[in-house]
């Protein structure tokens, strides 16, 4: 017995060493993982190049410092990103950053990740509730519109207008909101159809092509973004109508192409998906850094039409 004993003494202390070395590793790995920023986001698709380019902006940065975002696509399903939001708590990201869907229902689900202490950046869309981001980073939507309607104003002297629209999306509405403002006091402007396509292209197409089977009078389309104005332009392109002017929001590489070879295609209110994620990226480490941010970030727009179109690259955002 007593030459078992003197076996089994140093076995005991060697898995106390091997137990206490575990504890340790798992305790420095634990340590190394709470220095790092984690970042959830979650934006309407992943089908634009808009929302590709904003992440890609966030990306290059957080890469670059051995940190971690979480990229999810709801493909246009609030519910599906309430989901996502939802998960993101579970993997105890320090910040969300949410392009909404709907603009109403994914405010619980972001009221439970402050109450677990989640900082959340809006990007592109504001909520109806301002309380609930700790910051919203958005384009000067209002004035896109507004840029818009001067531009038309000032090329034809009366219009029947087509208005594509997202109704869920506050920066759609307050594009539209814009352009319907500008005109309101002119009678040679009339707005004849709204139709909502939730900017998509194949449901712009499809309204607008049901629209034109009514063989209705009208001058000008304006799209609530470049998504939607492409599904217009396929659509009149179909129907060999090429007496309309048609309009946008955006500024992306595919509309200023057209912009510059397209006689319907007249002009977008530019975006900068670059610099908008450079804004989002930039707040996040800020408020990871527990320092002060600033609680609206608004991003000019500019309008881009046949007259400036050389001034922009046609290859990529600005």
């Amino acid at each position: 017995m007593s030459k078992l004993y003197k076996y089994i003494l140093p076995l005991g202390v060697i898995l106390c060493v091997i137990l206490s070395l575990v504890l340790f590793v798992n305790t420095s790995l634990e340590n190394a993982e709470s220095t790092k920023l984690k970042i959830g986001a979650t934006y309407m698709t992943m089908n634009k190049s808009f929302y590709q380019t904003i992440n890609d902006e966030i990306r290059k940065v957080v890469d670059s410092n051995g940190d971690i975002i979480y990229t999810r696509d709801p493909a246009m399903d609030e519910n599906k990103q309430i989901e996502q939001i939802k998960d993101f708590i579970k993997l105890g990201v320090n910040v969300i950053i949410v392009n909404p869907v709907n603009s109403q229902t994914v405010e619980q689900s972001l009221k439970e990740a402050k109450a677990n202490g989640i900082k959340i950046i809006v990007i592109d869309t504001p909520l109806e509730q301002d309380n609930i981001a700790d910051c919203t980073i958005v384009s000067n939507n209002y004035t896109a519109g507004v840029q818009c309607a001067l531009d038309m104003m000032d090329k034809v002297e009366f219009a029947n207008i087509v208005l594509l629209e997202h109704s869920l999306a506050i920066s759609g509405q307050d594009r539209i909101q814009g352009f319907k403002d500008t005109i309101k006091d002119n009678k040679n402007y009339r707005i004849v159809q709204e139709m909502d396509c939730l900017g998509q292209t194949k449901l712009a197409l499809s309204v607008m092509r049901d629209y034109l089977k009514r063989n209705l009078n009208f001058q000008v389309v304006m799209s609530l973004n470049d998504t939607a104005a492409l599904g217009a332009l396929a659509s009149l392109e179909e129907a060999q109508k090429d007496d309309v002017l048609v309009y946008g929001v955006d500024g992306s590489p595919d509309i200023k192409t057209l912009i510059n070879s397209s006689n319907i295609m007249e002009g977008s209110a530019s975006q900068s998906p670059i610099r908008m994620g450079k804004e989002a990226v930039r707040i996040a480490y800020r408020m990871f850094a527990e320092k002060d941010v600033p609680s609206y970030i608004e991003i000019e727009t500019s309008l881009i039409t046949k007259e400036n179109i050389s001034d922009y690259s046609l290859s990529g955002w600005q």
